[in-house]
């Protein structure tokens, strides 16, 4: 392969403002929204160059709906995972796991819910 599998994601939300808030405060960072037609799409920064893939937030009922138990995993890369673990519940979200090694040579995780009732990820090597 020339690249890594991931090139993108999208994490449905129910409310864009509400979603962009948590997001914004969690990782500290300004998502970008865009109305396409109706489909409103909040871009999380991306860097030409750098590892790892983008996406972005998506409001679309007709095709996505937020789930706390179906679907893909998304794991966002950290520093340290409980730098944003520390965000989430003032952000609005619930934490689903703590931080937990899953071995010295993986790092830790953790597992949390948005504010659109979404379980995502959180990688670091720390």
């Amino acid at each position: 392969m020339k690249q890594n599998m991931v090139g993108w994601f999208e994490i449905p939300v129910l409310d864009m403002d509400r979603a962009k808030t948590f997001y914004d405060t969690v990782f500290e960072i300004g998502i970008q929204v865009q109305d396409f037609g109706g489909t409103l799409m909040g871009w999380f920064p991306w860097a030409e160059g750098k590892t790892g893939a983008s996406g972005s937030l998506i409001l679309q009922p007709d095709w996505y709906t937020p789930s706390k138990k179906d679907g893909v995993l998304v794991y966002f890369s950290s520093e340290d995972v409980q730098t944003e673990l520390d965000r989430i519940e003032a952000a609005g979200g619930q934490i689903l796991k703590p931080k937990t090694q899953i071995s010295p040579e993986v790092g830790y995780m953790a597992l949390f819910v948005d504010t659109e009732g979404n379980r995502i990820a959180l990688h670091s090597r720390s």
